[in-house]
């Protein structure tokens, strides 16, 4: 198999199902609906619903069953993006190579359309067509995985140790905890649910948990190294911000080479 075409071909995929299940912009929350589709459509490696359809696909399932779900992941991905890049947070002013969210919709707006991806992931993940022919006690699973990886056990309680440990030096463990939650959780329960949308069974779910605890890792690795030696315009945002903030990365605690 052509990995660079797998790829592709189920990102392109997961954008055309993106684009079908995002309301269009009409009414008084027209203003709302324009800041979420500006985040979710700002492209991106889709990375999350791709694990979570390579995740079925491993087990012997259709991709394409997986689908809703793999776009909710993107949806609450997103999110945590729009959240990441304000003020308060990273403060950052551009993403994906486009200013950031509050960049053209102001701090407030783009608060809102975060929360409001986060609540339309779970709405979908809850939606019919997504649980049609799955058993209940499954999808309660799938739901409440990602849920716990999206909050204060994963995603949102990895990023509050990174806010508190801005111009502190982690040791090794406390920086593997924080990576762990606030990049490596939603990986995990990416390819995770994916094998339980399958129809894996315990032992394969539980192997492609562990590769994707392995991915997070070497994903937030390679994020760390990219901000120190990264090109600007090829990662589409600015590279040393970690070092400028005197955050605790991989290359801070335990050196580049290493």
């Amino acid at each position: 198999m052509d990995l660079k075409r797998y790829l592709e071909e189920r990102k392109t995929a997961v954008d055309r199902a993106i684009r079908d299940y995002l309301p269009e912009p009409r009414g008084p929350a027209s203003e709302l609906i324009k800041a979420m589709r500006y985040s979710l459509l700002a492209g991106g490696k889709r990375l999350r619903p791709i694990l979570c359809l390579a995740g079925a696909e491993a087990v012997g399932g259709a991709w394409r069953d997986a689908m809703p779900v793999a776009c909710a992941l993107e949806f609450i991905h997103s999110y945590s993006l729009i959240h990441d890049d304000l003020p308060v947070m990273d403060d950052d002013a551009l993403r994906r190579g486009v200013p950031t969210n509050h960049m053209v919709y102001g701090e407030a707006m783009a608060l809102l359309a975060g929360d409001g991806l986060l609540t339309e992931a779970f709405r979908l993940l809850s939606a019919e067509e997504t649980v049609s022919g799955i058993s209940e006690r499954r999808i309660l699973r799938v739901i409440r995985l990602i849920a716990r990886a999206s909050g204060y056990q994963g995603m949102v309680g990895g990023q509050a140790v990174d806010i508190r440990s801005e111009g502190r030096s982690l040791d090794l463990e406390t920086l593997r905890y924080m990576h762990a939650c606030k990049t490596g959780a939603l990986i995990t329960a990416s390819v995770t649910v994916g094998a339980l949308l399958g129809g894996g069974d315990e032992h394969q779910v539980a192997a492609l948990r562990s590769y994707g605890e392995r991915i997070g890792l070497a994903f937030q690795i390679a994020d760390d190294i990219l901000d120190v030696e990264g090109d600007a315009e090829m990662m589409g945002k600015a590279a040393g911000s970690d070092q400028r903030k005197e955050k605790s990365t991989y290359p801070a605690v335990v050196g580049l080479h290493e």
